[in-house]
């Protein structure tokens, strides 16, 4: 019942309020020259200004021409300038005009005339003597707020407004000379609200008439103004006679016993709700009996109460408040320590004590708030998480409990919470992840914003009710697991440390209609597309998507927001990944082997490699060439098989024997007639600068070749020199080579040999590099130029016509 009439009483506060100030549509245009120390409008305004600020300036004067093209404006705001004069038709063209503030000038008479759609019009705080100007406001229909103010007020000018229904007049009584008796009775308004009542001899005819013109009444800015001076009988009389039932009082400074004395006053009356905002208790605070009996009361405020006199006895003021039989009770940002436990029964129902400074021994074994619902102790003194679970023990029907922005500690202590606590707020209590451990078990709404909590313990599974979990502005490094909370609907998790949630959390949440995950830093990688999508698929259920779900890093994307970010799957998907990048590799890898296979490249290289290390051994035996030209007969002499010799007649000899008249030793033709066939071995092998062998299986099976192979091998260890070349002309398997040629094994492994290939495009290379192994007297250039050319020809004779 107290929450339904809370939400009824705020309803028409809202109700009221929304007069008081402009509503702004999203498509008004605004300009605001307010705080510009103007002395006149400023010309040229664009004549599209829907609302337009000229407060707080330095005017004097208004014209018809400073409005005039100004055809759609609907707001105006000339308060607190120093205006006198207005023209008669200074609105003729504003006719969409619905708000109009003229209030603190210095206006002293009001003849214009105002549009007839204004819902607000203030012209108080100016000059005026008398209220005439209501004259000429009867066609304002659709009037809602009407502020006046004057030094005279009379019931024949306020009849002229009396038809209007009104929802709230607002007059500043501040300099009010004469009031007529009964002229507010006259208002048709749902709300009076007078402010700076001081003159003594009009206050009771004032008073006494605004207790009867509307059920709801606000009374401001009585500083100054002494209650003392109205008789103990002129306030019964006003209160016993009043029609309100919703007060309100601001700014006031008043005596304790005079408040003690209102108090009791209006209990008996017809007032339900009494609200005081910036009172200042004055004088002594002592014991005065109170009666609580025969009420209409539901609902007190205090909010910003303060003492002028400290040496008192608390225990009075907590004691005047604790027996009170009302339903709800408010006492706010007044420096409260502490609160009486009511003797009996009591029939609180909403009790606020917010931004005071109670510590958590309050209600501590207090059994007697068997009917309170709501409890409000935020911005206190707080400090055990378990002793206030304590204070809650006793307080049955206990719904919820708002214990936020106080400095909370929990460890570990055995927590008794009522079990009728279904909303609980902790927000801005510094508390950690422990706090799961002391919470009420039927809890459906937990608030628990702005705290220190990096996760959420997976064993906490005593929340079965819980629909609505409030995490922001935590430290958590990702979503919570759902499924320890079976009923929750909506998580907010913004405002967090989480990079990305991880596929598991969002699984486990998959089921909840509602999630915040809002400004947290993203990391903007292949983790975050599953979430990505999500949000695409569903954007109702994430909050804030997608302003605020925004790249974090890397940095070359911050500040983008997440629906925009795009990575393709071949980066995250490893099973696209490898037919997309490695299958290739491999294919490109197998196509370049076939491709080497069949045009012979390694043997290209290793031909080539071998022309480039003979070329350096004949740089550096240079004085070779001489020694040839001196001592030798031969430039090489010439072993070969009798089943190769005709391969070697025609096609070796003829070409070697052309490269610059190269001489050559062969047994057929260079063997002396007489001597043995050994002595003759010997002297070509000695009279020759080179020894060139034609290997093939006939090689190995020859003894005779096996003699030149022998004294060859034996000179080229004796003398230290390069003579020998070993020309493959086939392939000799090595099973085949008996084992007395152990030294043709050992050449074969350890120097490298001329392969005699059998494509015709290898033959210039071959060629080249069995020249540059005679080492023919050529010159480096025609040498390079030969055996380029040679490979060059090789080369390009070896692909396939159809490729050229």
């Amino acid at each position: 019942m107290a929450s339904i009439f809370i939400l009824i009483l705020a309803s028409v506060f809202m109700r009221v309020l929304s007069v008081k100030h402009p509503v702004i549509e999203t498509d008004d245009i605004i300009a605001n020259y307010s705080y510009n120390s103007l002395t006149n409008v400023p010309k040229n305004l664009n004549q599209n200004i829907t609302v337009l600020d000229l407060s707080h300036n330095n005017i004097q004067k208004l014209v018809t021409s400073d409005f005039g093209n100004l055809t759609a404006l609907k707001v105006l705001i000339l308060s607190h300038n120093q205006i006198t004069e207005m023209d008669t038709t200074v609105f003729e063209s504003n006719i969409h005009l619905t708000y109009i503030d003229l209030s603190s000038n210095r206006i002293e008479n009001i003849s214009s005339t105002f549009p007839s759609l204004l819902h607000h019009l203030d012209i108080s705080s100016n000059k005026l003597s008398t209220l005439s100007v209501c004259r000429g406001l009867t066609h304002l229909l659709r009037l809602e707020y009407l502020g006046l103010g004057a030094t005279k007020i009379l019931r024949s000018d306020l009849e002229f407004v009396s038809h209007l229904q009104l929802q709230e007049v607002f007059i500043d009584l501040d300099g009010l000379n004469e009031y007529e008796n009964s002229s507010l009775l006259v208002l048709n308004t749902s709300r009076l609200h007078l402010s700076s009542l001081s003159n003594k001899k009009s206050v009771f005819h004032v008073l006494f008439d605004a207790v009867n013109t509307s059920k709801i009444l606000e009374l401001s800015n009585f500083a100054e103004w002494e209650i003392g001076k109205v008789s103990v009988d002129g306030i019964s009389a006003i209160i016993k006679n009043s029609r309100v039932t919703h007060l309100t009082m601001k700014n006031l400074g008043i005596p304790w016993i005079n408040i003690v004395q209102i108090l009791q006053q209006i209990w008996s009356s017809t007032l339900e709700s009494l609200h005081i905002h910036n009172i200042t208790i004055q004088g002594i605070i002592f014991e005065i009996k109170f009666s609580y009996f025969n009420t209409s009361m539901r609902e007190i405020l205090f909010d910003h109460a303060t003492v002028k006199f400290f040496i008192f006895d608390q225990s009075i003021v907590y004691k005047l408040f604790s027996e009170m039989n009302i339903k709800n009770l408010t006492i706010t940002n007044s420096n409260l320590l502490f609160m009486l436990c009511p003797s009996n029964s009591s029939t609180f129902e909403y009790l606020d004590f917010s931004n005071n400074a109670v510590l958590d021994d309050i209600f501590q074994d207090c059994s007697t708030l068997k009917k309170l619902k709501t409890l409000k102790l935020a911005g206190n003194k707080l400090q055990k998480l378990s002793k206030v679970s304590r204070m809650t023990k006793n307080m049955p029907s206990l719904h919820y409990l708002d214990i936020s922005r106080n400095l909370l500690d929990y460890t570990k202590e055995d927590c008794h919470w009522s079990p009728s606590i279904r909303l609980l707020n902790i927000k801005s209590c510094s508390l950690s992840t422990s706090v799961f451990h002391c919470l009420p078990k039927n809890l459906t709404k937990l608030n628990l914003r702005k705290n220190d909590i990096a996760h959420v313990p997976p064993e906490i599974t005593h929340l079965p009710n819980l629909e609505n979990l409030d995490l922001g502005y935590n430290r958590l490094s990702d979503l919570p697991d759902c499924t320890s909370f079976p009923r929750l609907m909506t998580i907010n998790v913004a405002n967090n440390q989480f990079p990305y949630p991880s596929p598991e959390s969002l699984k486990n949440c998959s089921r909840l209609k509602e999630i915040n995950m809002g400004n947290n830093p993203f990391h903007c990688y292949c983790e975050v597309k599953i979430f990505i999508k999500e949000g695409n698929k569903s954007p109702g259920k994430f909050i804030g998507w997608p302003d605020d779900y925004v790249c974090e890093r890397p940095d070359d994307i911050k500040g983008v927001k997440l629906k925009d970010f795009y990575l393709p799957d071949m980066y995250c998907n490893v099973f696209i990944l490898v037919p997309v990048i490695v299958v290739p590799i491999i294919v490109g890898l197998l196509l370049a082997f076939c491709l080497c296979k069949y045009f012979d490249v390694p043997w290209f290289l290793k031909m080539g490699g071998q022309w480039v290390r003979t070329k350096q051994r004949t740089k550096h035996s240079k004085n070779g060439y001489q020694e040839l030209r001196r001592d030798f007969s031969f430039h090489a002499f010439i072993s070969y098989s009798e089943k190769d010799a005709s391969w070697v007649k025609h096609t070796l000899l003829p070409r070697i024997e052309s490269m610059n008249d190269v001489r050559i030793c062969q047994h057929e033709r260079n063997f002396t007639p007489g001597k043995s066939i050994v002595e003759n071995i010997i002297n070509c092998i000695e009279n020759s600068y080179k020894s060139i062998f034609v290997l093939s299986p006939n090689f190995v099976q020859s003894e005779w070749c096996h003699y030149e192979l022998y004294f060859a091998h034996h000179k080229l260890y004796s003398e230290n020199t390069d003579n020998l070349i070993l020309i493959l002309l086939e392939p000799i398997p090595q099973y085949l080579i008996p084992s007395r040629y152990f030294k043709l094994k050992a050449l074969m492994q350890q120097r490298t040999y001329l392969e005699w290939p059998k494509e015709k495009s290898k033959h210039s290379l071959f060629w080249a590099n069995l020249r540059a192994a005679i080492s023919i007297n050529l010159s480096e250039s025609q040498l390079e130029s030969s055996v380029s050319s040679s490979v060059s020809n090789s080369v390009s004779s070896s692909i396939p016509s159809e490729n050229v």
